[in-house]
């Protein structure tokens, strides 16, 4: 019965985009009481499909809105591939951990190949209160922005691209550093 509610309370989700309160929890799985439905979510909660906060709201677990992870693929000489759940991931919180400082952005152009950033991938971003030279950075030169390296030399920073047909960016005016990118997405 339990996999039944279960599939009953991810179908509500995923119909309405949003959790059900208990009276629903109970209506569409047919719990004649408040504690059985109790009892129902804490099952639910341990097992990763559900999360409560302190005042007892539900919004999805990770097993909900997770995709599996199961395992490692070898990416250089051929071996015996192995299935095994190691866990379920969120890419929301792998991408975005920082979700009130970040965002996305489409990739326009091709300085930054080398570095396997392409046009039309996109890149996670996040705004910080410092930068270091050698992260990928997005960077406004007078108005205008571009993604690049940063670079020190010297006093003086620079933004280098990782394409051999761009060339360097000595600013000579005024250079801020908007974000640094955390991530790229791309879909074959």
């Amino acid at each position: 019965m339990y996999d039944t509610y279960k599939r009953k309370i991810i179908g509500f989700y995923e119909r309405r985009k949003r959790m059900p309160g208990y009276q629903e929890i109970m209506t569409a799985t047919g719990l004649a009481s408040k504690n059985s439905v109790y009892k129902l979510i804490n099952k639910l909660v341990e097992d990763g499909v559900l999360t409560k906060d302190r005042r007892g709201r539900l919004s999805p677990g990770r097993a909900l809105v997770g995709v599996p992870l199961l395992g490692l693929v070898e990416a250089g000489f051929p071996s015996a591939a192995e299935e095994e759940l190691l866990d379920v991931m969120d890419f929301d919180e792998y991408l975005t951990p920082n979700k009130e400082n970040s965002y996305i952005l489409k990739v326009k152009g091709e300085s930054m190949i080398d570095a396997g950033i392409c046009p039309g991938d996109l890149v996670i971003v996040e705004r910080r209160a410092t930068y270091k030279p050698g992260q990928i950075v997005i960077a406004s030169i007078e108005g205008e922005y571009t993604m690049k390296y940063l670079r020190k030399s010297g006093e003086h920073y620079y933004l280098d691209p990782a394409n051999a047909a761009f060339k360097p960016i000595y600013p000579k005016g005024n250079l801020t550093i908007e974000a640094v990118v955390t991530g790229v997405v791309r879909k074959y």
